[in-house]
C-alpha cells in the first residue's frame, strides 16, 4: 500500500492527524504475580503476624490490590499464611472430633454394660487424663519449664497438630484400661459377688496386666523425648506423662473409689433403655463350690461297680 492511498480526506497522514486516535485497553493478563514479604522471626511475634494475616486479607486487600484493574483474585500464601490456616482449620473441626469419639464411647460401653453411669463416669475419668497431659504439656513447653531438662528452647506454644492427637490416642488407651478392669468386675457382679467386693476382685486380678503394659508404653514414649524435633518431644513426653497417670492414680484410685462409692447405683439403666441388648463380655467362670461339687459327682461316676463295667473290659483286665 502507497502512502497516497494512506492519507486522509485532510490530507494528513493518520499518524500527523491532529485529534488523538482511540486506543483500546490491553488484554488482561493471565500470569499469576507475587509479591513477597518478610515478618521478624521470633515466638514473641506469632500472635502479632497471625493478627498481621488476618488485617491482610480482610482490610488492606479488598482497599487496595482487589481493586486495581485486571486484577482478579488476591491470595495470600507463605509459611506464615499456611501455618494459620492450618491451626484454624483443627480449630474448628476439633469440636466435632471430640464429640464423635465421645459419643461412640458412651455408645459400646452402655451396649456393653448396660449401664449409663458405667460410660459417663469412664468418659469423665478418661477426659481427667487428657485434661492432666494437656496441662503438663503447657507447663512443660508452652511456659518453658522443661527446657533445661528435656534440652529444647520454648517457642511459647504447642504445636497446632499435638493436641487433638494426644486426645485420640491417649482416649483410645485410657479406655482399653477401663473396659479391661470393668470386664472382670462385670463377671464378679454376674456370678453373686457384692459390687464393693467385685471391684476389689476386678483390681486384683488386673494389677499385674495393667502395669506391665503401662510401664512398656511409657518406656517407649519416653524415647520420643530424647529427639531433637519440639513436636515430637511434645507427643511423647505427653502420651508419657499422661499413661503413667491414668494406669496409676486413675485407674488404680479414683476408679475403686468411684465404684465402691455409688455401690449398685453403677449398674443403673433407665427402663426405657431396658430394650437394649445384654451383651456377655465373656463367658462367665465357673464358681468354686460347683467346680468342687462337680468334680466330686465326676469322681463318683468313674467309681463303676464290676456289674457296670463292660464283659469285654472284664477280660481285659483279668
Amino acid at each position: 500500500m502507497t502512502a497516497s492511498r494512506r492519507r486522509s480526506r485532510t490530507g494528513r497522514y493518520p499518524h500527523k492527524s491532529s485529534s488523538r486516535p482511540k486506543t483500546s485497553a490491553p488484554p488482561r493478563s493471565r500470569r499469576p504475580s507475587t509479591i513477597s514479604g518478610s515478618r521478624r522471626s521470633g515466638p514473641e511475634n506469632e500472635a502479632a503476624w497471625s493478627r498481621q494475616i488476618t488485617t491482610l486479607r480482610q482490610r488492606v486487600i479488598p482497599a487496595t490490590l482487589a481493586r486495581a484493574p485486571g486484577v482478579e483474585t488476591v491470595a495470600v500464601g507463605g509459611d506464615d499464611a499456611g501455618t494459620k490456616d492450618y491451626t484454624d482449620a483443627l480449630r474448628s473441626h476439633a469440636p466435632l472430633v471430640f464429640a464423635f469419639v465421645l459419643t461412640l464411647a458412651f455408645l459400646l460401653l452402655l451396649l456393653t454394660f448396660r449401664s449409663v453411669v458405667i460410660p459417663l463416669k469412664a468418659i469423665l475419668l478418661n477426659l481427667l487424663s487428657v485434661g492432666a497431659a494437656y496441662g503438663f504439656l503447657v507447663a512443660t513447653f508452652q511456659w518453658g519449664w522443661g527446657e533445661s531438662i528435656l534440652g529444647f528452647q520454648s517457642t511459647g506454644g504447642i504445636t497446632s497438630w499435638v493436641p487433638p492427637f494426644l486426645f485420640v490416642v491417649l482416649f483410645g488407651l485410657s479406655m482399653d484400661y477401663h473396659v479391661f478392669i470393668l470386664s472382670r468386675v462385670r463377671e464378679a457382679v454376674d456370678s453373686g459377688m457384692k459390687t464393693t467386693d467385685a471391684v476389689a476382685h476386678g483390681i486384683r486380678s488386673t494389677a499385674g496386666v495393667v502395669t506391665s503394659a503401662a510401664i512398656v508404653m511409657v518406656a517407649v514414649f519416653s524415647i520420643f523425648g530424647t529427639l531433637t524435633q519440639v513436636s515430637m518431644k511434645q507427643l511423647g513426653v505427653g502420651l508419657a506423662f499422661a499413661v503413667l497417670l491414668d494406669a496409676t492414680i486413675v485407674r488404680g484410685v479414683l476408679l475403686p473409689t468411684t465404684m465402691t462409692l455409688l455401690g449398685e447405683a453403677n449398674w443403673w439403666l433407665p427402663r426405657w433403655l431396658r430394650w437394649l441388648p445384654q451383651l456377655a463380655v465373656e463367658k462367665q467362670p465357673t464358681s468354686p463350690s460347683a467346680a468342687v461339687d462337680g468334680g466330686r459327682s465326676d469322681a463318683k461316676n468313674r467309681a463303676l461297680s464290676p456289674s457296670q463295667i463292660p464283659a469285654s473290659v472284664r477280660r481285659v483286665q483279668a
